[in-house]
């Protein structure tokens, strides 16, 4: 039953990450440029996965630190594949342009938006003393 919860709200981390991205598009691409806001948004956006992680993870019934993880891996994972099909299905980026959002030398900090999914459940389980 814990897939079945993680799954569910993976779905609703990529659909809140979805909005958050039209946002910060339409508000924050002008005054910053698209540079400055997809970094910020990285920042953002962590926080919102740590909110919504903070929501969920009690649901989720993690038990052990090992299933936090694994819960987190799963989230990192899906992100990752959602990540890479929006860039290529729908933008049609060419992967050079996708993987650039994931070089900290080369201004993208995405991967930390990863670390932040794939810890997210361990931290909020130690935090919410879960664990």
């Amino acid at each position: 039953m814990i897939w079945a919860k993680a799954m569910a709200v993976f779905v609703v981390i990529a659909l809140v990450e979805t909005l958050h991205g039209i946002l910060r598009v339409k508000y924050l691409n002008r005054p910053l440029g698209d540079r400055r806001a997809r970094q910020l948004g990285v920042f953002t956006g962590s926080v919102l996965i740590l909110v919504i992680a903070w929501l969920t993870v009690p649901w989720l019934g993690v038990g052990t630190g090992g299933e936090a993880l694994a819960v987190g891996m799963l989230w990192m994972l899906l992100m990752l594949g959602f990540e890479f099909a929006i860039g290529r299905l729908v933008f049609h980026f060419p992967w050079p342009r996708i993987l650039r959002e994931f070089d900290p030398t080369q201004g993208g900090f995405l991967v930390l938006g990863m670390l932040v999914l794939l810890f997210a459940p361990l931290l909020v389980a130690t935090l919410r003393g879960i664990l």
